[in-house]
């Protein structure tokens, strides 16, 4: 049974993200996610414009007439969208708690792919596969996703981007869009294998969504600080002391240590050809995601 509070929530989130379907983010999206292939329509003779990649030389030899393969698109695509709902995901520097901000993206990119009549499916995740909403056209499955972009709880606190990974290795689908939303605060080592394995099988957009607290700290001296996975707590200097480094023996201030595991982070996208979106936690994120549509459309003129 949902609550008036929940369905109020709901409706909310259902105006924010139409109010943006109906902007140009859906012809962006269409553009930047063509169809998985191109069917063979006919052929047809050779006009001034014309790629001369499209022009069909068997026909020529036959005809001696310069002709031109026509293709239609397959529109059937698949979008499966990937979220982090483990404790980390309640942690804001801002009013705006990560997973509101998650909230809203992934309502928005659900709404305009089934704007595109894409099949659209959702996995959320904690340190294993909480729930998962198989791809469907129907209205209702996107009622669905909505419903539990909101009031899903994980049943660990814990991250495990390995075991999403495995999930998503296993499903005898393939070529589907997937956008996985988390921090990608996790073992690196854990689940690069796995991560390499599903962006080959799948169009992977990672979308990484940081707080600025999680860039840089500002310099305010100590701190107690508490570990939303773990509850540990801890007391950190904010200062520009410098402490010993997990992967080198050089020490670097806190802020050096934040900015490489960002940097180690964009180094294995770039090493499996994985598109990245960095979103900002509590910000607008619209014009991130136009700029990103784009950025893709760019690349495959």
């Amino acid at each position: 049974m949902i609550s008036q509070e929940l369905r109020a929530r709901i409706k909310k989130l259902k105006l924010i993200s139409r109010r943006f379907v109906k902007s140009t983010i859906v012809g962006d999206y269409l553009s930047a996610f063509k169809g998985m292939g191109m069917e063979f329509h006919q052929l047809r003779e050779y006009q001034p414009g014309d790629e001369v990649r499209l022009i069909d030389w068997n026909s020529f030899a036959k005809s001696n007439k310069f002709m031109v393969k026509q293709f239609i698109e397959e529109r059937d695509r698949t979008v499966i969208l990937v979220i982090d709902i483990s404790a980390s995901s309640g942690y804001s520097s801002k009013d705006e708690l990560r997973q509101d901000t998650i909230s809203q993206v992934a309502s928005v990119l659900a709404m305009v792919a089934s704007e595109n009549k894409d099949k659209v499916g959702a996995l959320f995740f904690s340190d294993h596969v909480e729930k998962w909403i198989p791809p469907s056209r129907k209205a209702s499955s996107i009622g669905l996703i909505l419903e539990d972009l909101l009031k899903l709880r994980p049943t660990a606190k814990k991250t495990s981007i390995k075991d999403s990974l495995r999930f998503l290795a296993d499903l005898k689908k393939s070529n589907a869009i997937i956008f996985f939303l988390s921090d990608w605060i996790d073992e690196e080592n854990s689940y690069s294998k796995l991560l390499k394995v599903v962006s080959c099988k799948h169009d992977f957009i990672a979308v990484r969504l940081l707080d600025d607290c999680e860039k840089s700290l500002p310099n305010i001296g100590l701190i107690d600080v508490c570990d939303p996975e773990t509850g540990e707590m801890t007391t950190i200097s904010l200062s520009d002391q410098k402490y010993a480094s997990e992967d080198s023996f050089a020490k670097k201030s806190l802020n050096d240590v934040l900015a490489t595991r960002i940097q180690k982070q964009k180094k294995l996208f770039n090493l499996y050809k994985i598109d990245l979106l960095d979103l900002r936690v509590g910000l607008p994120f619209i014009n991130d995601l136009t700029k990103f549509f784009h950025k893709r459309i760019r690349r495959s003129i």
